[in-house]
């Protein structure tokens, strides 16, 4: 698929405005013009069947709970028809004050759409983080199941990090 027929849905819960400056600057590598921004308290999640490549960002919240508008949602997100479509996931974290529970939501929202019969892509290498254990590794622990940021103690590599994933994911979509 040419970037130039592309249309992304990108779907993010923010209490702290840090998912919703994570969304904006991925937007903003990718395009405006290809990357649709809901914040999922004003728009739900019904639109995610109008595109066939979508994002979700999600941030874990205190010892591995959800966002509060995912919380909202979550009905919503098990439910979700994405058959046939391309997922990537992004989340924010905190890997010191809460090293046990570090990503836990992007986890949690990857297992709750495993139902679906939809590409993955966008797995992201778990080299660079300290933590003791997370919900959003591959069985293997080799990676996460998604782009992982931490800008309470990692803020300077957010940009490098979501560039990096931003060139990965569209490569993947190409790859299609």
């Amino acid at each position: 698929m040419q970037v130039t027929q592309m249309k992304i849905g990108l779907f993010y819960g923010s209490t702290t405005c840090y998912t919703e400056m994570a969304a904006e600057k991925i937007r903003d590598f990718i395009g405006e013009d290809i990357v649709d921004l809901y914040n999922i308290k004003d728009t739900g999640l019904s639109d995610t069947a109008n595109y066939d490549l979508l994002i979700f960002g999600i941030s874990t919240w205190d010892f591995g709970e959800l966002q509060e508008d995912w919380e909202a949602q979550w009905s919503d997100a098990n439910q979700l028809d994405l058959n046939n479509k391309t997922v990537a996931i992004y989340g924010l974290g905190d890997q010191e004050d809460y090293g046990q529970w570090f990503q836990d939501a992007v986890g949690m929202l990857h297992d709750a759409i495993q139902h679906n019969d939809c590409r993955r892509i966008g797995y992201w290498p778990n080299q660079g983080y300290q933590f003791e254990a997370s919900k959003a590794l591959t069985a293997d622990k080799s990676q996460f199941v998604g782009l992982s940021l931490d800008d309470e103690n990692q803020y300077d590599l957010t940009d490098s990090r979501i560039q990096d994933w931003c060139l990965q994911i569209l490569e993947e979509i190409a790859e299609g």
